[in-house]
């Protein structure tokens, strides 16, 4: 088996978690991310925004949604050095408005990811996967995209098990 990257996008501060907006040291993507991380020992890499998205929860949404409508690729912090090195990505990301933030879209359609597994996993409020799987697909026609994990923002914290489970139906095999 050939090397794994987690690569996620996941907001810290306020955020909408089991009905409530709360503030959070580390976002709910990155809590399960980093479960990822501890359970493969896989290499990880932060999507991060050059222009920082509003601290406050009802104005990023607002400015996520401006970002949908118009498509918009936001330009990215940092890139991966050798993404040739690598033939399975875990890509990690919070469901803003059905899909992924589009920081994530500005990720994948900056690499060649032919012939390369992506195993998606979000985490939600309510919304599971919504249509992110098939925005993927239709991002990066030449990958292989297996089954995605939509977790429950509210439940990242203990979701270890479900985590271990979706692992070893999709990592390990093809």
């Amino acid at each position: 088996m050939g090397k794994i990257l987690i690569a996620y996008y996941s907001r810290r501060g306020e955020n909408y978690v089991g009905g409530v907006v709360k503030k959070l040291k580390q976002g709910n993507t990155e809590c399960v991310a980093d479960k990822i991380a501890a359970l493969t020992g896989a290499d990880s890499f932060r999507i991060e925004t050059v222009k920082a998205y509003p601290a406050g929860y009802t104005e990023m949404t607002e400015i996520a949604m401006q970002e949908l409508q118009s498509r918009e690729r936001p330009a990215l912090a940092g890139q991966i050095g050798d993404m040739e090195q690598y033939d399975t990505i875990i890509l990690g990301y919070p469901n803003w408005w059905g899909t992924m933030p589009m920081c994530v879209f500005t990720f994948l359609e900056a690499y060649d990811f032919t012939g390369k597994k992506i195993l998606p996993f979000c985490t939600h409020e309510g919304s599971g996967l919504g249509h992110s799987m098939e925005d993927i697909r239709h991002t990066c026609p030449g990958a292989y995209v297996k089954g995605g994990l939509a977790i429950r923002g509210s439940s990242a914290a203990s979701s270890d098990s479900l985590v271990q489970e979706w692992l070893m139906q999709n990592t390990f095999t093809n």
